[in-house]
Parts: C-alpha cells; sequence; structure tokens
C-alpha cells in the first residue's frame, strides 16, 4: 500500500468527525437571534473542534509525503490518530452542552493530548525511515511545537478545574501555534 491510500482513508475519517459534529446542532425552538445566542456555548465548541481537525488535517498531509515505506506500523500508529481525533466529536458536544463545565473541558483536553502524542509517534516513526539522511533529521529534531503542545493541553486539562476560560486560553494558544502547517516538513522535502 502506498501513502496516498492512507492518507485518502485519513482524509475520509476527517470528513466523517467534522460532519459528525455539525449534526450535533439542533435546530433551535426559537426563531430570533436569541435562540442562536443560547447555542453559543455549543458553536464555540464547535469552531474549537472543527480548527483542530482541519490543523492536524493539513499536518497529516503533509507528514505523508515523507513516508519512504509503508507499512503496518506506520498504519496501526495512523489509526491511533484517527482513533483519538474520532472521541473529539463526543467531548465538543458534551463540553458544549455541559456550558464549558470543568470535567468535560479535562476531557476535551486530554483527549487532545493523546491525539497529539499519537501524532508524535506517527511523526517519528516516519522520520525513522530517513535515519541516513543527517541534514533532515537535524530539520525535523527542531520541533518545538510538538514538545509545547502536550504540556499545554495537559495544562488545559488541568486548568478546567479552575476555569474555563484559563482552559481555553490554552486550546486557542495550542491552535495559534499550530494555525501554519509545519514548516520544517516543507523544508525537508525541499532540501531532498
Amino acid at each position: 500500500m502506498k501513502a496516498n491510500r492512507m492518507e485518502a482513508f485519513s482524509d475520509g475519517v476527517l470528513a466523517i468527525i467534522i460532519t459528525i459534529m455539525v449534526l450535533e446542532f439542533k435546530v433551535p425552538a426559537g426563531h430570533d437571534w436569541h435562540a442562536l445566542i443560547e447555542l453559543g456555548p455549543k458553536i464555540l465548541s464547535y469552531i474549537f473542534s472543527f480548527v483542530y481537525i482541519g490543523i492536524y488535517w493539513n499536518n497529516h498531509h503533509h507528514l505523508l509525503h515523507m513516508v519512504r515505506t509503508m507499512n503496518g506500523p506506520l498504519m496501526w500508529l495512523n489509526l491511533l490518530l484517527l482513533f483519538w481525533l474520532s472521541l473529539i466529536p463526543f467531548t465538543t458536544a458534551w463540553m458544549g452542552e455541559s456550558h464549558f463545565a470543568a470535567t468535560p473541558t479535562a476531557l476535551y483536553g486530554i483527549i487532545l493530548l493523546l491525539a497529539a502524542f499519537a501524532y508524535w509517534l506517527l511523526q517519528r516513526a516516519i522520520i525513522n525511515q530517513h535515519t541516513s539522511d543527517s541534514s533532515f533529521f537535524l530539520i525535523m529534531g527542531k520541533d518545538w511545537k510538538g514538545k509545547m503542545s502536550p504540556l499545554l493541553y495537559l495544562a488545559a486539562a488541568l486548568t478546567a478545574y479552575v476555569s474555563p476560560w484559563i482552559s481555553g486560553f490554552f486550546f486557542v494558544l495550542v491552535a495559534v501555534i499550530w494555525f501554519m502547517p509545519d514548516k520544517r516538513i516543507e523544508h525537508a522535502l525541499k532540501d531532498r
């Protein structure tokens, strides 16, 4: 199997995840702007999750361009990533329904932390295919985003019990950090 088949499968799963999240919205009972305002927490949690899925989709696309040979471990690591991402619609809905209560918000942070760890494992497995290329290893070793994100997700999960606003700050901070795709991959591919 080539990496493009795994990418196509992943794209399909991510599209379904986004579809599931939007289907969680129920039409409001009212017919004015106030009815939409009541949906505010649900809309905000959806926006968070949509942005995160978009970030994973974008970076995953770049990452798979680095695959030299497809193998079983890569496919299982990719499925592990998709597993954690597939739980985002549940935590998104729970967080929005509860108006960002502590436990749903903490669980959202934990799921994002586990997805980040799964992405890191997949990335390491792909990078290990390039052990003979020292310049590639040098470029890919500078992963400040990948090191910072799990710490921020953990902080978001822990601070959910202090204030959902603090957790939200950490969620937004990680999204801002990753909004632009990982340039290391583009540089590494350009230098090949």
